[in-house]
């Protein structure tokens, strides 16, 4: 996989960015905990990618769990602690929606549609989706992307199934795969 400045990169946030809470919701700042090697990766994608954007179901705000103004306080510090750490990233798309049916929730393409419409340089087949689920797959298959699941509770051993072009245990070993490519 050869990257450069006209390839786009759309990450999953919780297991990739920042640690999952399974069966609840990553609501407070306190709760928000970055996995290992995800700052260094982020920083280390400035110079591969020409856009990078976050893509995230954030059910907890339909369903009442945690407010828009609560999501969009964790959404701006860890943004600044990305920049400070010398990376970016260039928009955050989220769906909200209680719906699990809703056309802008992942493994539906709405998020990466709406992407698009926003920065029209962003060309699907030079695109990679990372993630750490199946719906994370599946929304880049959808789209046309390369899809590179973030085994982050190591459960698939290096297995791929269909979905997955590239399997890494973290965003930093997927960052360091890279640099190894370049």
């Amino acid at each position: 996989m050869k990257v450069d400045k006209t390839w786009t990169l759309f990450l999953d946030r919780d297991g990739v960015i920042n640690k999952e809470h399974p069966g609840d919701y990553v609501k407070t700042w306190e709760e928000f905990h970055f996995e290992p090697g995800a700052l260094e990766a982020i920083a280390r994608f400035n110079s591969l990618f020409g856009g990078i954007y976050i893509v995230t179901n954030q059910r907890g705000v339909g369903i009442n769990v945690m407010t828009e103004t609560d999501l969009q306080r964790i959404h701006n510090k860890m943004l600044s602690e990305i920049k400070s750490a010398g990376g970016r990233i260039d928009a955050i798309y989220y769906c909200p929606d209680a719906d699990r049916k809703s056309p802008m929730r992942k493994p539906r393409p709405g998020m990466a549609i709406k992407a698009k419409e926003e920065h029209p340089q962003i060309d699907f087949s030079k695109s990679i989706m990372a993630g750490n689920s199946k719906s994370d797959m599946e929304f880049g298959r959808a789209a046309g992307m390369i899809t590179v699941f973030i085994d982050d509770k190591g459960g698939r051993n290096g297995h791929r199934d269909e979905t997955m072009d590239y399997i890494f245990y973290s965003l930093k070993e997927f960052a360091d795969f890279l640099k190894i490519e370049k």
